[in-house]
């Protein structure tokens, strides 16, 4: 994973544990919708890369109950767009 529980905790502002297997499953969700928007080889070493990753749990954990994937996907494809390869 390029963002790791703590780096997301302290990022999100969160103290206790009792969402770290939550958040952990959305590290790795938006690790992979992010990998998949990039379609970039070099995606690991991309600094954009972590920030996108970082920006896509905060929306789903803060939005939990009514995440706009659509917007997200949106918001992601900005980010990701100009290091997004043509193909895979």
């Amino acid at each position: 994973m390029l963002v790791t529980l703590d780096e997301m905790k302290s990022y999100l502002r969160v103290d206790v544990d009792e969402d770290d297997a939550l958040i952990t499953q959305m590290i790795i969700a938006a690790e992979d919708r992010c990998r998949g928007i990039a379609r970039n080889e070099d995606f690991d070493t991309d600094p954009t890369a972590r920030i996108a990753i970082m920006y896509a749990v905060a929306y789903l954990y803060e939005n939990r109950e009514e995440a706009d994937n659509t917007a997200l996907n949106l918001t992601l494809r900005s980010m990701l767009f100009k290091r997004r390869k043509p193909i895979f």
